[in-house]
């Protein structure tokens, strides 16, 4: 189980963060619930990017898989669990999405989140351990990107299940 710092903080069961990113990941819109639970101004998150609030308990490897679908056009469903400015966490069911022009580019990309179930957060606060120890037990934080990746490919396969199958199931 991952071993957090802080307090947790926790979206209402009706709450929805909002957040658009250029190409390059860097904040062009947060609604007031992203605003207030991660405890930023808007002026301190516009044109900063997303990973400002990029939990160092995350896995990078679960951020290359998200990088990899919205860049071929692909939406995605992933747990994340954010930092807010005072050091606390909490945890999101985010659905990511490419935005596209007439001509089908991708324009942008637009996040929903929302409360997560404890029981999802348990299934893959255990797998995020699991992912982030082996991204650690590299010196080379690339090498240990992709070896947690492939791990994560393993531990998928192994269970016979698509990544977006897995995240849904929780």
């Amino acid at each position: 189980m991952l071993q957090l710092r802080g307090e947790e903080r926790k979206l209402g069961e009706n709450e929805l963060i909002v957040s658009k990113t250029n190409l390059k990941g860097h904040i062009t819109y947060a609604n007031d619930i992203f605003l207030d639970i991660a405890g930023f101004t808007l002026n301190e998150v516009l044109d900063k990017p997303h990973a400002l609030i990029r939990h160092d308990m995350m896995p990078r490897c679960i951020f290359q898989l998200l990088w990899e679908r919205l860049q071929a056009g692909d939406e995605i469903f992933a747990y994340v669990v954010n930092v807010t400015k005072g050091g606390d966490y909490y945890w999101v069911l985010a659905h990511v999405t490419p935005s596209m022009n007439a001509d089908g580019e991708v324009t942008s990309y637009h996040s929903n989140r929302r409360q997560p179930s404890r029981d999802a957060i348990a299934a893959v606060s255990a797998l995020y351990d699991v992912l982030l120890k082996e991204e650690n037990s590299y010196s080379n934080r690339k090498q240990g990107q992709e070896a947690g990746y492939a791990l994560l490919m393993n531990i998928l396969e192994e269970k016979g299940l698509g990544y977006d199958e897995f995240v849904l199931s929780l």
